[in-house]
């Protein structure tokens, strides 16, 4: 008797509703501390503490790429003694994170421009790119140094020296070849962007990259933003519909 091979009828794709690269502006660090008649840096250590919480909740979630940013290019305005330590905390968490980060499968990147940091926590920064080049679980972004118009101004020079060289046509620049010169040209758009604090602005944080993204402001202030309240924003984020400048229906 012949047996009956009954196949399995292919089942559609489930479409993605939960953001697959979420960007992060973690603001009121400060605020946190002062509230708590504590030094501002006291609330950058314990911002510090909670991005491992928000990394390592992202793969349930369905977030493949998280960036958060950590310095801008207008924080050298701040005071000295803030800014010199913030510098020893970034590399301090390079340092402690390390093997956590490249145990839990998460590769890191920086963007922003390096120039104005110091040598040891440049080569830090090296470091770390190397050791986690090739997780793939998590994909963290730590902007540091950065400005959004600061990155388009060298994706722009870059561009301009391109053309003069010979290796691009202007005729042929788009829409679609200034991204392929910025700092984030590995990595997809945002989907959503979250801002902490009560603030409801972008801070000069990825202009090019987030001209769709979805947004988020809310008046928690970083330290205390849990994984439960990002669980929270994520779900919110699926019952968006996200047109892209077309129409539904």
């Amino acid at each position: 008797m012949e047996k009956t091979i009954i196949s399995a009828e292919p089942q559609p794709e489930v479409p993605r509703t939960g953001p697959r690269h979420v960007a992060v502006i973690m603001d009121g660090n400060g605020r946190w501390a002062q509230k708590r008649n504590r030094p501002r840096l006291l609330g950058h250590r314990a911002g510090a503490r909670r991005v491992r919480e928000i990394v390592e909740a992202c793969p349930e979630n369905g977030v493949e790429y998280l960036t958060i940013f950590a310095f801008s290019t207008e924080n050298w305005k701040r005071t000295q003694a803030e800014v010199s330590g913030l510098m020893m905390l970034f590399r301090r968490y390079i340092e402690r994170e390390a093997n956590n980060l490249l145990r839990t499968g998460t590769r890191v990147r920086f963007i922003g421009d390096r120039v104005r940091l110091d040598a040891k926590l440049v080569s830090l920064m090296d470091m770390l790119e190397g050791l986690t080049k090739d997780n793939t679980l998590v994909h963290l972004t730590i902007a540091i140094n950065y400005g959004g118009r600061d990155e388009v101004a060298r994706a722009t020079k870059r561009l301009a020296q391109d053309v003069q060289s010979g290796a691009l046509n202007p005729d042929e620049i788009t829409d679609e070849t200034l991204p392929r010169y910025l700092d984030t040209h590995v990595l997809p758009d945002p989907d959503l962007v979250i801002r902490t604090s009560g603030e409801a602005r972008i801070s000069n944080f990825l202009l090019w990259q987030s001209a769709y993204s979805e947004y988020e402001f809310i008046d928690t202030l970083w330290p205390d933003f849990t994984r439960d309240i990002f669980e929270d924003v994520l779900q919110r984020f699926g019952t968006r519909s996200r047109r892209f400048g077309g129409v539904t229906g």
